[in-house]
């Protein structure tokens, strides 16, 4: 090993040692200053007595001595130490500890590799442990109350964007345990988890190198089979935490799905609604593929203009084009069909497709934002091999709109 490395090591494990016992003392001395009394009923309590309590800590473990006290009121034995310091009552490992187990689970693959990973940067711990306190932590992020960012004196006008699309997850179906070769079984089910992007049109900026990005952002994310109003009560909540009662303008982008856009006329009736570029490209693509031929130059020769005009300003002449379309005699059936489909999507969304319009108000055409979520979750719940049960997804989930959202610090608060 490199003489430097060794050198960093013993001196890092040094500094370790330290902190630990600094930590230690520090804890000692808040224990003794700490009255006996019930956090509860104010009462002094009876029959106390020392006892030892080890504390797993980012440093090793402390151990100290802490007051244990009987609540005549509740009729139990309390520890007022755990509860001044917001420890469960069987406790082992320090908040802080938690925490970072917590984080380092929602950012690599598994908790095996969150067990290795926190050894990384020095403490050593069990993919169990890891487990076990996202599950808790989880349970509780579910009953926590999230309160609203209080805006800034002055503040300028704004204009908000709420994103929202879907991804797909492997959930073990009710024939898990079933061998694969055993006939017809449902072992997998696949469940669409709904999410959503939240910002300010402001926080747009470009980076050197012309690469979008947004300075600020927040987000969504509900287990499968949530109910669609209540997955937009979810993303109204959050956008109202967020500044939606202050926005001068809102602008809801989405892709075709239908449930997607019953949620935004129920939640966000009145806002500026702008169907995803790419998707409305796709049912373009399908029309010119059904009269030419999928991949053939003619589909293409056909397509670009009729694109380009639809991303600058002369979308109802597209609309107009699909509609005269519905007039060929000499086409088949199922291309007729194909025409009819395509030619009441964009009839429906007639109001929804002003794209040159929306750039020119700096708003964004397409939902790159919420896919590029949608992208990012799925490296952490797609991995091969992952398979979830419902508890353990959902709580790992919260625990990762928490972590994303800046909210974290509420869950050890």
């Amino acid at each position: 090993m490199n003489e430097l490395q060794t050198l960093e090591q013993e001196v890092l494990e040094q500094g370790r040692e330290w902190t630990r016992r600094r930590l230690e003392e520090r804890l000692q001395e808040e224990a003794r200053e700490i009255d006996p009394v019930c956090p509860l009923s104010a009462q002094r309590l009876k029959k106390t007595r020392w006892r030892p309590l080890t504390l797993k800590t980012v440093v090793g473990e402390v151990k100290i001595l802490v007051q244990h006290g009987y609540d005549s009121k509740s009729k139990s034995w309390i520890c007022p130490a755990r509860r001044v310091w917001g420890l469960e009552e069987y406790q082992r490992v320090s908040p802080e500890l938690e925490a970072r187990c917590c984080y380092t689970a929602t950012e690599v693959g598994s908790y095996e590799r969150a067990a290795k990973m926190a050894k990384c940067w020095g403490t050593e711990i069990s993919d169990d442990l890891v487990h076990g306190h996202v599950q808790q932590c989880g349970l509780r992020a579910g009953d926590l109350e999230l309160p609203a960012k209080k805006p800034i004196s002055l503040e300028a006008e704004f204009s908000m964007v709420v994103m929202m699309d879907g991804w797909l997850v492997r959930e073990r179906g009710p024939d898990w345990g079933v061998s694969p070769g055993q006939g017809k079984t449902e072992r997998i089910k696949w469940h669409e988890v709904k999410s959503a992007v939240i910002f300010r049109l402001e926080q747009q900026v470009e980076t050197s190198g012309g690469r979008g990005m947004l300075l600020e952002k927040f987000v969504v994310a509900c287990p499968p089979l949530t109910d669609p109003v209540d997955f937009g009560k979810a993303v109204q909540a959050e956008a109202m935490r967020r500044g939606l009662g202050r926005a001068k303008k809102v602008y809801v982008v989405i892709d075709g799905a239908l449930i997607l856009w019953e949620v935004t006329e129920d939640r966000f009736r009145d806002a500026i609604k702008t169907l995803d570029f790419h998707h409305a490209s796709e049912h373009l693509w399908a029309v010119g593929h059904a009269l030419y031929g999928e991949g053939t130059p003619e589909a293409k020769n056909w397509l670009e203009p009729l694109l380009h005009q639809l991303r600058h300003g002369e979308e109802l002449q597209v609309v107009r084009c699909l509609e005269e379309l519905l007039g060929l005699h000499k086409v088949t059936p199922a291309v007729r069909e194909t025409i009819r489909k395509e030619t009441a999507y964009f009839q429906k969304h007639r109001d929804h497709i002003h794209y040159q319009k929306r750039a020119e108000e700096g708003a964004p055409i397409g939902s790159g934002a919420v896919e590029s979520l949608c992208n990012q979750l799925q490296k952490r719940f797609k991995v091969s091999g992952q398979f979830w049960r419902r508890p353990g997804l959902t709580h790992l989930l919260r625990v990762c709109v928490l972590f994303r959202n800046n909210d974290d610090k509420y869950l050890w608060n």
